[in-house]
């Protein structure tokens, strides 16, 4: 049997993570799915971007538990971008598409 290898191979979660998905080691691609579980059963997506609901679901709102993985993230993007979520309140919200940032932030 192959040894899993990218995204499919099982990586160390810090402690928030590791709490709130209930493992202490995940494939990428299962935290990222847990993730999305629990955003969708707590409705923690926006039902509007701005007053448009075309953008519906586009935004994350950041809930208790939520927001102490979100605070744990601070790294630079491969197109050399900051993500810093160090200072994000419970109540605002993260952009969809940086779900991955937050991920790669909680993982050892």
């Amino acid at each position: 049997m192959s040894e899993a290898k990218g995204l499919s191979k099982p990586v160390k979660l810090k402690a928030d993570l590791a709490e709130l998905l209930g493992a202490k080691a995940l494939p990428r691609t299962e935290i990222t799915k847990k993730l999305w579980d629990y955003i969708k059963k707590n409705k923690l997506q926006t039902k509007t971007v701005n007053g448009k609901p075309e953008n519906a679901g586009k935004n994350i709102v950041a809930d208790a538990k939520l927001i102490k993985i979100f605070n744990n993230t601070k790294v630079k993007t491969s197109s050399g971008k900051v993500v810093d979520f160090t200072k994000l309140k419970e109540g605002q919200t993260i952009d969809m598409m940086q779900i991955a940032s937050v991920v790669s932030a909680n993982i050892e």
